[in-house]
This record gives C-alpha cells, sequence and structure tokens, in this order.
C-alpha cells in the first residue's frame, strides 16, 4: 500500500541517507573491525590461553567417563572410578576458573574497543566538511555513533571470544571423533553440509533484515531530533496529530522490520536442532552395529555421544553468532560509511601555519555551487584593505553567505581562490586560520551549561575578569547579573531560557573575547530590539576598532557607516560604495533596497 503523498514528500529527508547498503558479507570488513583489538594484543595473550585451557578440560571429561566404563567398571577396577571421580572434579575446577578469567578480562577489552571505536567515530565526524552536514540529518549521524557502535558491544565483548571457542572445541571434537574411530566420525559428520547450505540460504536475508531495522531507528531518531527542536512551530501551526501520525507510521516500519528481523534470525535454531536430531540418529543406529561387531566399545559410544552433544552446541552457538555478526555487519557498514567519508575541504600535507594577519583579504574571480550546474557565485572579485569594514547586501540567495562560506573555507572554490596577507586558504591550516576569525550569526548557538562558559567558548584560557570585562563592552553584564546565579547561572540547550536578542548579546561578547583579526556579523543585530541596538552600535565600534570585517545586514544603522558596501545579485557582484555614493544611482540595486525599507518602515510606523 502506497504511503500518502504528503508523507512521501516529508519522508523524502529522513530517507535520503538511509538507502540499503548492498554490500554481499565479507570477513574483510569483520577484519576491519578486527582492527580495534590490535592495542590489547597484550591482554589477548592470556585470554587466549586461559580459552585453551577451559576447552581442553572440556574435552578431556567425556573422554575420561567412557575410559572408566570400559575400564573401571567393566574392567573390575572399581577404586579406579574415585581417580576418574577426581581427574574430572579437577578439569571442572580448572574450566570454571578459566573461564571466569576469560569473562572478566575480555569484558574490560571489550568495553574499551567501543570507547575506541565511538571516540575515533566521533573525531572523524568532527573533522568532515560542512557538505556531510548539508545532507544528513542531524538524528542520522545521532544513532550511528549511539545505536550502531553499541549493536557492536556484544560482539566485542563475547562474539570474538566465543567464535574462537567454538572453533577451537568444534577442532577438537572433530579430530577426537576420528581419532577415536574413524567410521562413525565420518558418518556423523555427514550432517555438516546440509546445515551449511540451509544456513547459507538464510543469511542474506538475515543481514538485509537487520540492516532494515538500523535504517527504521535512524529514520526515528532523525525525525525525533526534528520534531524536539521544532516543537514551537508545530504547537503554533497545531500540527501536532500530523505529527503523532507520522510518527507512528515510523514506528509501525519500525516494528514490522524488527519482527521480520527476529523471526528470520530466530529461523537458523531450529535449522540446526533438526540436523542434530538427524546426526544423533545417524550415532545411535550405525554406532550399535559396530558395537556388535566389536569395532567400538559402549563406553567410547557414551563418550562419541557426549562428543556429540558438545559438537552441535558450538554449531548452535556459532549460528547465534553469525546473526550477530550480521547485525554488526549492518551497523559496521553504517559506521564505515561515515569513516571512508573524506572532507572536501582538507588540509595539504604541506600546510603552513597562518601568522598573525593583518587583515588584507582578495576574492579572486570566485565561482562556487552547491549543487552542480546550479552556481551560487559567479567570479566574485573583490579587495578588502586591512582594517576595513565591508557590509554584504543583496536579496536571499544573492551570495552574501557563501562568500562568508569561502573565507572560513568551510567550503572551497570550483575556480578561483581566497587569500588573506596573499596566502592562498588553502595553502594554511584550517586551525590557524579559522582561530583568527570570529563570527557573530542571527541564529546564536548556546551551548548548555553557564553563562560564563558560553563567553569563555570564544578563548578557553580567559580568565572571570576577562570574560566579564567582554559582556560589559557589549552591554550584556546588566542582564547578566540580573540572572538568578549571575555569570554562573546555568542554561539550557541553545539558550531556551534566553530571549533571541540576550543570546546575540552573548554571542558578541564571546567574539570580542575571541578577540579575531577577521570579524563576520552575519546578521547578527537582527534580532535586537531599537533600544539594545543602540548600545550594540556604539559597542560595534569597539568591536569592529583595527579588525578586516564583513557585515551582512538589511539594517541601515548596521550598514551605512560601513567603509564599503558591495551589493550582490544572483551571485554576481553588481555595485560597490559607500551608502552615499550609491545612493547616488537612482535606478541602483542599492537604492532600490533601501528605498523599500523606508517604505516599509513608514507603513509599518
Amino acid at each position: 500500500m502506497q504511503a500518502p503523498a504528503k508523507e512521501q514528500n516529508r519522508s523524502r529527508f529522513y530517507y535520503a541517507d538511509d538507502d540499503l547498503i548492498e554490500k554481499p558479507f565479507n570477513w574483510a570488513q569483520i577484519a576491519r573491525l578486527g582492527r580495534y583489538l590490535k592495542p590489547y594484543r597484550k591482554q589477548l595473550i592470556p585470554v587466549l590461553f586461559a580459552v585453551l585451557l577451559a576447552t581442553a578440560a572440556r574435552l578431556l571429561i567425556p573422554f575420561i567417563l567412557g575410559w572408566a566404563i570400559d575400564n573401571a567398571m567393566d574392567g573390575g577396577r572399581p577404586d579406579w572410578l574415585f581417580y576418574c571421580a577426581g581427574a574430572i572434579l579437577a578439569l571442572f575446577v580448572l574450566q570454571w576458573w578459566a573461564n571466569r578469567y576469560r569473562i572478566r578480562y575480555m569484558n574490560t577489552i571489550g568495553q574499551n574497543v567501543i570507547y575506541d571505536l565511538r571516540a575515533e567515530l566521533f573525531k572523524h565526524i568532527q573533522q568532515l566538511s560542512f557538505r556531510f552536514f548539508d545532507k544528513r540529518p542531524a538524528g542520522s549521524i545521532l544513532v550511528r555513533i549511539t545505536n550502531d557502535v553499541n549493536a557492536m558491544q556484544e560482539l566485542f565483548t563475547n562474539g570474538v571470544i566465543n567464535l574462537i571457542i567454538d572453533m577451537v572445541q568444534l577442532v577438537g571434537i572433530v579430530a577426537l571423533l576420528l581419532v577415536l574411530n574413524f567410521k562413525l566420525g565420518l558418518a556423523v559428520m555427514i550432517t555438516v553440509p546440509i546445515m551449511f547450505v540451509a544456513s547459507t540460504t538464510l543469511r542474506k536475508r538475515i543481514r538485509q533484515g537487520w540492516q532494515a531495522v538500523r535504517i527504521n531507528q535512524s529514520r526515528i531518531n532523525s525525525h525525533l531530533a526534528e520534531s524536539i527542536q521544532g516543537i514551537r512551530v508545530t504547537q503554533a501551526f497545531t500540527q501536532e496529530r500530523e505529527n503523532m501520525e507520522f510518527f507512528d507510521g515510523m514506528n509501525k516500519r519500525n516494528l514490522r522490520s524488527w519482527n521480520k528481523a527476529s523471526a528470520l534470525n530466530q529461523s537458523l535454531g531450529p535449522v540446526i536442532e533438526l540436523t542434530s536430531a538427524f546426526g544423533t540418529c545417524i550415532l545411535f543406529w550405525y554406532g550399535s552395529h559396530l558395537i556388535q561387531s566389536g569395532e567400538l566399545t559402549v563406553g567410547m559410544l557414551f563418550a562419541f555421544a557426549n562428543y556429540i552433544g558438545n559438537f552441535w552446541e558450538p554449531i548452535n552457538r556459532l549460528g547465534q553468532l553469525y546473526s550477530q555478526l550480521l547485525i554488526a555487519m549492518a551497523s559496521s557498514e553504517r559506521i564505515f560509511e561515515f569513516f571512508d567519508e573524506t572532507p572536501t575541504v582538507s588540509e595539504k600535507p604541506d600546510a603552513k601555519e597562518l601568522p598573525p594577519v593583518r587583515g588584507d583579504i582578495r576574492f579572486e574571480n570566485l565561482v562556487f555551487e552547491y549543487e552542480k550546474g546550479r552556481p551560487a557565485l559567479r567570479g566574485i572579485h573583490l579587495d578588502v584593505k586591512a582594517g576595513q569594514s565591508i557590509a554584504l547586501v543583496g536579496h536571499t540567495g544573492s551570495g552574501k553567505s557563501t562568500i562568508i562560506n569561502l573565507l572560513c573555507r568551510f567550503y572551497d572554490p570550483v575556480q578561483g581562490r581566497v587569500t588573506v596577507d596573499g596566502y592562498d586558504l588553502r595553502d594554511v591550516t584550517l586551525q590557524s586560520l579559522r582561530s583568527q576569525i570570529g563570527i557573530v550569526l542571527q541564529d546564536t548557538f548556546i551551548f548548555s551549561g553557564t553563562i560564563r562558559d558560553n563567553i569563555r567558548y570564544g578563548r578557553l584560557d580567559a580568565s572571570d575578569e576577562e570574560v566579564e570585562a567582554a559582556a560589559k563592552a557589549v552591554h550584556a553584564h546588566d542582564f547578566i547579573m540580573a540572572l538568578p546565579n549571575g555569570y554562573d547561572t546555568e542554561v539550557e540547550e541553545r539558550g531556551s531560557l534566553l530571549s533571541m536578542g540576550q543570546r546575540q548579546l552573548l554571542s558578541f561578547a564571546r567574539a570580542l573575547l575571541a578577540d579575531p583579526r577577521i570579524l563576520i556579523l552575519d546578521e547578527a543585530t537582527a534580532s535586537i530590539d531599537t533600544e539594545t541596538e543602540v548600545r550594540i552600535q556604539e559597542a560595534l565600534k569597539t568591536l569592529l576598532l583595527g579588525r578586516t570585517s564583513f557585515i551582512i545586514a538589511h539594517r541601515l544603522s548596521t550598514i551605512r557607516n560601513a567603509d564599503r558596501i558591495v551589493v550582490l545579485d544572483h551571485g554576481r557582484l553588481m555595485e560597490a560604495g559607500t551608502h552615499d555614493e550609491l545612493m547616488l544611482r537612482d535606478n541602483g540595486i542599492y537604492h532600490g533596497l533601501i528605498e523599500a525599507q523606508y517604505r516599509f518602515l513608514q507603513d509599518a510606523g
């Protein structure tokens, strides 16, 4: 049944990044995960020794029991039973101790591996370029760092070591069966190919089933993140019912995919049990025949029966482990898809540190496009002298923010280049460039923590006195002191307890504290009331003094005092000059924008 058009359209956002990753199952992928165990090689050696001890003890017990039946009981030496019982007890104790040691230390190693994997993934994502985040919802990224990494926890804590245990046990059992009675050993091994064929048929469907589960969980997380962030808009437009219905549909798809994957996963167990029952029938039918012909003793048949029981136990666990590997495979594919992402903006191997800059900036014939074939900038050429303030003006989509993005090197131009003090930005390290640029955005991001911590984010080693001085300079000190705990007031994520104007004042203080040589104000005064703006204009004089600055704004009061106003239209530089010079052009774009602003203010008044 096809989903409604409204749901289909809305789903495109969530599904764009979550198509099934169709790659064949291969051990190379698991080996790639295995490299995270390399730092713990020394700790693994005693664990593997404990595994060998426990397995050897377990394999000896059935042989001793069979020998006791044939020799101590039928041989008329009941005193040997005590020695056999003592040996078996000692082997059980040895097996218990070895397993206890293995579980304790393997859990520690597994948790360390998960820690390393999650830390490396987060570090890698931090280094990716804006293009990566442009095409992925935050929830999809979040689920890979949390759920997909957690899905491999069982693999590293128990799965890897259980694989070794079961493989050693299987090899040991097969060797003993063939040594004890070659004919009977071969007969019971007939069932192994049957089990292999059946499991091979199921494995692809199981892997795809768990992939679908991970994808649906990612979509749910994406929707939850968006719903929480946009709850005000949802309630303002009374879309709660539609939002709940949409979430319910996603939740049902997740439930169906989980049930399907779980059913497929559980289907391996009955296959192994049926194969085991068939092997047991062969054992007793052919074994009784060998006893009658004198080729096998009752004690060795008893040992065989024990070994066969122990044989199918690891086979069953390997089937479960295989399902675990499939789950880990689905998650690892999604994790390594992120690891395989390379930054579109990266440093050259021989990138140089950008020295403290004066602030001479040059944009040389810039061409840039977010999507191929749709230029956002078309041949922009602009020279900015150190200490100048440049106002970027134009309609929405004209390319103002794109110029700023290229200056900060969030993206690289398709053609042309950007230089600071003569240094091509592609030739210097990102840290040395961005540490000398301060940005104040319209949508100011406030982190969870105190007011003081949020201001200090501009320079982490700043003293309390420097933090307060920066706040006073931008007229934020008064409202901060009016808060319950002043600078130590805790603010929630995104600063929901503060007004938009207050958040912007904090961003001004943060930028001033960082003391950048190049300052960018992107609609930074858009949400400040007129009274506060008067004080901000005074603060801006201090903030902009001696710095090269770029100001994106629509308010005349913010841009008219700029040294130069640059007018953009559809990615092209159309006009440049002072406010007075541009106002003399009656048919100019800037003149039209200012006239439209005046008319709007008069109508609003």
